[in-house]
């Protein structure tokens, strides 16, 4: 009897997998370090020139006075929002309801610091100053994530966002940036990463999402605030005895990616356009805003998943690798473009979305009968 195949499994074998860069293994570590000279030494507990030379890059980057590297973004934004919120003397800061701290932390914001998060906006669309307006009590802190990655990645518009800057400065709010994905949102912005920053008091980014690297976090703001973060990040541990492996390899991986964004917003555009010529999914948003977008489909997921499986075996091309259920009904599953999508030629694509939309209708025909 023949093993039936799984989605996972058939999107892995395939020839031409788009979502990424590639495969998370040793080759991303080996890659990052074949150049390294073998005299480097290591940081030490936040110390040394490689570490020292790395947060003196990403603070000018991103337009601030001083950054600090840290083993995780999930460390390195409750430190920011905490010391906000003694700064302040007020434990009340607010986000999006589907904020990473509010859905994959395990309350950690809560636990830890004894924050009091307040929901601001509804879970189809991102933070607007409207939001802000509305609030009944006083923040010490408003954390806006850039893009929005739960709601398929959706954006304020930049004068909503430089609305929503002046709105906290004039109101003695704090203004803390997720970027987590901030390089993926400049190329549909217009602008540099210290613009989008200074809009903001505190920025974090992530060094392995979009850019690929190992692991590991930047946070960036006044040097009296990143002063205090360290202290803080000592008292979660996070000062490990070295990250150097991680400083190298985002360090590198900066390099190569940084100047391929707007390359990598370009192809989302491209592939959102042929996913919508396909009847039964819906793209959010519509046309991206950055390099990932969500597919959304009111099939089953069985059936969207048969439908992926067959144009991974017959076309070669892996499309997606997970669908999930979503709560509020239908299926959907994340995009996000990296250096996997260039490598696709394009007669091999449009194969693939030809034989999608026959299987779509097949599978569409079956759930009718």
């Amino acid at each position: 009897m023949e093993k039936t195949i799984t989605l996972f499994t058939a999107y892995n074998q395939s020839s031409y997998p788009l979502i990424g860069h590639g495969k998370r293994n040793a080759q991303v570590l080996k890659e990052a370090f074949a150049n390294i000279d073998d005299s480097l030494n290591g940081d030490m507990y936040g110390s040394g020139k490689v570490i020292e030379q790395f947060q003196d890059r990403m603070a000018k980057l991103l337009g601030k006075e001083a950054a600090v590297f840290f083993p995780s973004g999930t460390m390195a934004q409750q430190i920011a929002l905490r010391l906000w919120s003694d700064e302040k003397g007020s434990k009340k800061i607010a986000y999006h309801p589907l904020s990473h701290l509010e859905i994959h932390e395990e309350d950690g914001l809560k636990e830890l610091h004894h924050l009091e998060p307040i929901l601001l906006a509804d879970e189809s669309r991102p933070v607007l100053l409207r939001d802000l307006q509305a609030l009944s009590e006083g923040v010490s802190a408003v954390l806006l994530e850039l893009p929005q990655r739960e709601i398929g990645g959706q954006l304020p518009e930049y004068e909503e966002l430089e609305a929503m800057s002046a709105y906290c400065r004039q109101r003695g709010i704090k203004l803390h940036l997720d970027g987590a994905r901030l390089f993926e949102v400049l190329p549909y912005y217009g602008k540099s990463a210290e613009e989008v920053c200074a809009l903001f008091d505190s920025v974090y980014i992530s060094v392995y999402k979009g850019i690929g690297g190992i692991a590991g976090a930047v946070l960036a703001g006044e040097r009296g605030f990143i002063q205090q973060s360290k202290v803080w990040k000592r008292r979660h541990g996070g000062d490990l005895i070295s990250l150097y492996p991680y400083i190298v390899a985002a360090d590198y991986y900066m390099e190569q990616r940084l100047p391929l964004m707007a390359q990598y917003y370009r192809d989302a555009v491209e592939l959102a356009g042929y996913y919508r010529t396909c009847g039964v999914l819906r793209v959010r948003p519509e046309v991206p805003v950055s390099n990932m977008f969500h597919v959304h489909s009111d099939l089953q997921k069985t059936q969207l998943e048969a439908a992926f499986i067959r144009v991974a075996q017959e076309t070669g091309i892996g499309l997606c690798s997970t669908i999930r259920e979503h709560k509020a009904g239908g299926v959907y599953f994340e995009v996000s473009i990296g250096d996997r999508y260039a490598d696709v030629p394009k007669t091999k694509l449009e194969e693939a979305f030809r034989v999608l939309n026959e299987a779509l209708k097949d599978e569409g025909s079956e759930s009718r009968e």
